[in-house]
């Protein structure tokens, strides 16, 4: 089958034995790329160059039929982690991650444990529903902050987290700002309901994982709250000491998604997903088929050109 790889440190199209053994094979029809993908392919990648195939964004079509995403984690579910059922951080690390630390979903096909099946509402069309696994990600930060309706919200980054998180706070009801780069970033947040930032706020989210995004999620923080940072930095930081020990702000990473008493936060981003039609339409800007990855990866990195979420589709004929 074919599948993306990093060969050489470029994308490349290989062809791979097809997955077999235990699990459930998923048909993929949508994979998202990821800014963690990007920066995979970097020379300054903090786990080096990846050795398998990428992609963690993922909806596909069981044999059943059954269209699916996927919640793109194997953990061992016997770390202290595990057992208390935070198995977001489950001791396996970024190893038990699709596409970081075992294989993606960048590729015709991918078997996956039963756990990781996310059924998709009806109103979810396939094409869309790799974008569930990144609304997954904004929904864990806002449900760990404890958001509620008429709260004041600022999102720092108009990424794909950024406007993830832009979707999920409005629809709990919250006045929502989005402080964003690029123009087409702006124009997705106000397609989403955010406003621009004006004055100080009780949550912030840091979703562009910069220094200088980081200051700013200080700046607009109300004294005494929290910014809650549902990305990742990739290597070492200078915080805004002085400004964030003044106003005793926290910092408090969120890392993936999980479990709550209500269920998965990957079903939760489904069913929003299903909710807001205007999501998928607001973020995806490009798709490619899965034989153009190369140029799919070039055009993810070029955010100047109006790319906000890149989206590859495998398609072909369904051999159920």
């Amino acid at each position: 089958m074919r599948a993306v790889r990093c060969v050489e440190g470029a994308v490349r199209l290989v062809d791979v034995p097809a997955p077999r053994g235990d699990g459930v094979r998923v048909r993929i029809r949508s994979a998202g790329i990821c800014g963690s993908d990007l920066h995979l392919l970097s020379p300054e990648s903090v786990l080096g160059p990846p050795v398998v195939t990428l992609g963690h964004e993922l909806a596909g079509v069981t044999d059943d039929g059954t269209p699916v995403a996927i919640e793109p984690l194997a953990p061992c579910d016997k770390c202290e982690p595990c057992v208390r059922g935070d198995y977001n951080l489950c001791a396996l690390g970024p190893g038990m991650i699709f596409g970081v630390g075992c294989d993606g979903g960048m590729a015709d096909e991918l078997r996956v444990p039963p756990r990781a099946l996310v059924p998709l509402p009806s109103a979810v069309s396939l094409r869309d529903a790799s974008l569930v696994e990144p609304l997954a990600v904004a929904l864990y930060a806002l449900r760990r902050s404890r958001l509620r309706a008429g709260a004041r919200v600022v999102v720092i980054g108009g990424g794909n987290i950024g406007l993830c998180a832009v979707a999920a706070a409005r629809a709990c009801g919250a006045e929502v700002a989005l402080v964003a780069r690029h123009d087409a970033q702006r124009a997705a947040g106000e397609r989403l309901g955010a406003t621009r930032a004006s004055g100080l706020y009780d949550v912030v989210i840091e979703a562009a994982g910069t220094e200088s995004a980081l200051a700013k999620a200080v700046e607009l923080a109300k004294p005494g709250t929290k910014v809650w940072i549902p990305g990742i930095y990739w290597g070492p930081l200078a915080l805004p000491g002085f400004a964030m020990c003044m106003k005793e702000v926290s910092l408090r990473p969120t890392f993936l998604y999980g479990r709550h008493a209500g269920g998965r936060d990957v079903d939760a981003a489904a069913a929003l997903l299903a909710a807001n039609p205007e999501l998928p339409r607001a973020l995806i800007t490009h798709r490619f088929p899965l034989d153009a990855a190369r140029e799919a990866f070039a055009t993810a990195a070029d955010r100047g050109s109006g790319a906000i979420k890149v989206v590859l589709e495998p398609g072909g004929p369904l051999t159920l």
